[in-house]
């Protein structure tokens, strides 16, 4: 199921575009207004297509190239004003660039639908830029709507449409509509009965069209200010013999993690490595990431990608964990909520053990009630919370038990809901239950206040004792 993703904007020249607006925002504001909303339309339509695969069109949109996974989502342009090297200096070379064309609104995106089946696409969705409401999971529920209806419309409040989409080319929803007048969805929809068509409808959104509107783009801007929103994520992974020597399910797990992190948009993955004695390094180079050596010990290798990130946002994530489906958005959504200061997601734990599915239910509800997540869990805040409290505490274990009590001293700790899979060999070599009760006594002695070094060398002789490797 082909899908395409057509957004129409112009490029932003001073006096010709968001007329409407000059009065209050001048010439040279109303312009960047319009960079600015073009801007924020595309980056919720780049991290749909992440979710979904990458889809390209011919650069004449006629043919689709390369190999596309099923749900792939391509990203057309269509554009008036300026020309297609400087909308691609502008907004990046990710994108298909094509001018709309002449003659009136409905004209243009009669053609853009047109271009896009013609290329094979079998599902397509056009936008505009001037509802900024308009997100990443309205254009998933768009698409999604396509399954079942052959239209799907996005009211505005003003009386048109942000977003149209179809299974096929409609010409005569574009003919005798009044464009730019508040009857537009009205003749739509009168239009789409006449011929048989009962429309899928996304939820009424505001357009950014005169003066009195502006305070819709501020709200949103008081979001995108906040690092959660735009700014860059860094994925720091602490390794050490993660190839397994010899164990290739170790490798594999590593392996999978690393694929699964290709989902990244705006971001960077840096391993930092504690020595490794197989090819650990060799395997995360191979995946082209940025890898560092530090010295061994989780706190320290963690601390020190943190200083070389250039992320807004940090990430720490164990080599032996999956991160779940679309995580840079549950990040991102996470650390946007109310109070949030830092994160985690919930624990899945592999293995079909029964008690397994207990240890789970048991980490989940310590999360969420006590704010009180692990490591394994994926912990995740922006980077000058992480500087100001003074990264991970430099010790030998409890580390991420001592950095969430210091965290939750300053906000609110948000747990997706979704899970991510750490490997469960710990609770398979040594039984679920007596890996649990040597967590919880590890904790209690940590409360007692018994030194870390003390509570590492006893955690890691139990270890031994129950593998048999004493």
């Amino acid at each position: 199921m082909k899908q395409c993703l057509i957004i129409f904007t112009r490029y932003p020249e001073p006096g010709k575009t968001k007329t409407r607006l000059i009065p209050a925002l001048g010439a040279d504001g109303a312009a960047d207004l319009q960079r600015q909303m073009t801007e924020h339309t595309l980056r919720q339509a780049r991290m749909l297509r992440a979710r979904n695969g990458v889809m390209r069109l011919s650069e004449e949109g006629k043919a689709l190239t390369g190999e596309a996974e099923e749900d792939a989502i391509a990203l057309a342009v269509r554009f008036t004003g300026g020309d297609r090297g400087l909308m691609q200096a502008w907004l990046g070379g990710d994108l298909i660039y094509q001018p709309q064309g002449e003659g009136d609104l409905g004209t243009r995106m009669a053609q853009a639908f047109r271009t896009a089946f013609s290329a094979g696409a079998e599902r397509v969705v056009t936008v505009g830029i001037d509802c900024p409401e308009l997100d990443v999971e309205r254009m998933q529920t768009a698409f999604e709507a396509l399954n079942q209806s052959p239209l799907v419309l996005g009211p505005a409040l003003d009386g048109g449409y942000y977003l149209i989409g179809l299974q096929r080319l409609i010409p005569e929803l574009f003919v005798d509509v009044p464009w730019g007048t508040a009857t537009v969805l009205q003749t739509t929809v009168a239009i789409a009965k006449k011929l048989g068509l009962s429309p899928a409808y996304l939820s009424p959104l505001d357009d950014v069209d005169r003066p009195e509107d502006l305070n819709i783009w501020q709200r949103i801007c008081q979001n995108q200010s906040s690092p959660a929103a735009t700014g860059k994520l860094s994925v720091i992974i602490p390794t050490l013999n993660e190839a397994g020597k010899g164990d290739p399910s170790m490798q594999c797990r590593f392996e999978a993690a690393l694929v699964r992190l290709q989902q990244l948009v705006c971001g960077e993955i840096i391993v930092v490595d504690g020595g490794s004695e197989d090819s650990t390094v060799e395997l995360a180079q191979s995946h082209q990431l940025k890898v560092i050596q530090s010295d061994r010990g989780r706190a320290r290798q963690m601390n020190a990608g943190a200083v070389v990130a250039t992320g807004d946002l940090l990430l720490f994530l164990h080599a032996d964990t999956l991160l779940p489906e679309n995580f840079e958005l549950k990040v991102r959504q996470a650390l946007l909520q109310p109070g949030a200061i830092a994160g985690a997601f919930e624990l899945n734990i592999e293995g079909s053990q029964p008690g397994l599915r207990w240890i789970e239910r048991l980490v989940n509800v310590r999360s969420r009630h006590l704010q009180l997540p692990y490591g394994d869990q994926a912990i995740f805040l922006p980077a000058d919370v992480f500087r100001d409290i003074g990264g991970f505490p430099d010790q030998p274990i409890m580390e991420d038990f001592e950095l969430m009590r210091r965290l939750r001293r300053c906000g609110r700790i948000a747990i997706v809901p979704n899970a991510v899979l750490t490997s469960g060999r710990r609770w398979q070599t040594l039984g679920v239950w007596q890996t649990t009760l040597i967590n919880q006594l590890v904790i209690a002695a940590y409360y007692l206040g018994i030194p870390p070094a003390r509570i590492a060398r006893w955690y890691r002789r139990e270890k031994s004792i129950g593998s048999g490797l004493n």
